[in-house]
């Protein structure tokens, strides 16, 4: 099942054409998007999801996204979902058509989640560490490149999963080429030591992650440690569980990295998910 709502406040048929092929999203990746988790209705981390559109739109030097015309299209498609309990909504904002007036273009789009990543929450993924072809510092000296805007141009980040999967792996961690962790191509790290749980900092040039944010909230409310630090790869072989955040896939636990059986982390899981979910 799939629902298709436009900024103007209508729904769309998904499987009719939609989007110009001058669209500069289509022609060249210029645009921004956001993936939110919907369960029962309610859509979580809405602001902060919002919040991160604009910052990717600023990067990109687009407009601001008109926030109260995706709230709008948020509620159309969650009032017309019919599906399953949770769902995937996807927000998407295009600088528009290539020679046009300068509109840009939005929707949201509700789509079912995939049964891949509803097996890998509870059975786990094998992942390899990819060299991203970055230093810690690159961000900050050269802001064009992008780093941290959640753009279109994922071409990098999908070709990394095809090479993960010729390795034998399912997911990649991305590290700087001086061993930094920094992320997954479509998700945040979480690295476990006792009752303190890292993640890299954003100043790496990473997307700072509302699903790893939220956990950390209910994390230190019940006594962790939480902390934002860099982490060097070989710290994750030994660590006390390796997680991978998004907003569709939850928190789901790493179990083989670069070919190395990590420590069973089976019940930190079932205690992450659990402060997770506390959070709604």
């Amino acid at each position: 099942m799939r629902v298709l709502a436009l900024l103007d406040g209508t729904l769309a048929d998904p499987d009719s054409p939609q989007i110009r092929v001058e669209d500069l999203g289509l022609m060249r990746g210029d645009g921004v998007f956001e993936t939110i988790l919907v369960v029962d209705g309610k859509p979580r981390e809405l602001t902060p999801h919002l919040d991160r559109l604009d910052r990717s739109a600023a990067m990109l030097d687009m407009q601001p996204p008109p926030r109260a015309e995706f709230e709008r299209a948020v509620d159309l498609v969650i009032g017309n979902w019919t599906g399953g309990q949770e769902f995937a909504l996807k927000l998407v904002y295009t600088r528009g058509v290539e020679g046009g007036d300068g509109t840009p273009t939005g929707f949201a789009l509700g789509m079912e989640i995939g049964a891949k990543v509803l097996k890998q929450r509870v059975e786990g993924l094998s992942a390899v560490t990819l060299d991203r072809g970055i230093d810690a510092n690159l961000a900050d000296r050269a802001p064009w490149l992008l780093l941290g805007a959640k753009s279109l141009s994922y071409a990098i980040n999908m070709a990394a999963l095809r090479e993960a999967e010729r390795r034998g792996a399912a997911e990649v961690v991305f590290t700087t080429s001086d061993g930094s962790v920094l992320e997954g191509p479509t998700s945040t790290l979480i690295l476990v030591r006792g009752k303190t749980l890292v993640t890299p900092p954003s100043k790496l040039g990473i997307l700072p992650g509302t699903t790893q944010y939220a956990l950390f909230r209910a994390a230190e409310r019940a006594g962790w440690t939480v902390l934002v630090e860099p982490i060097q790869t070989g710290e994750l072989y030994d660590a006390e569980g390796v997680f991978l955040a998004s907003s569709v896939r939850k928190i789901t636990r790493v179990t083989v990295l670069d070919g190395k059986q990590l420590p069973d982390s089976s019940a930190l899981l079932t205690e992450l998910q659990g402060l997770y979910e506390s959070e709604y």
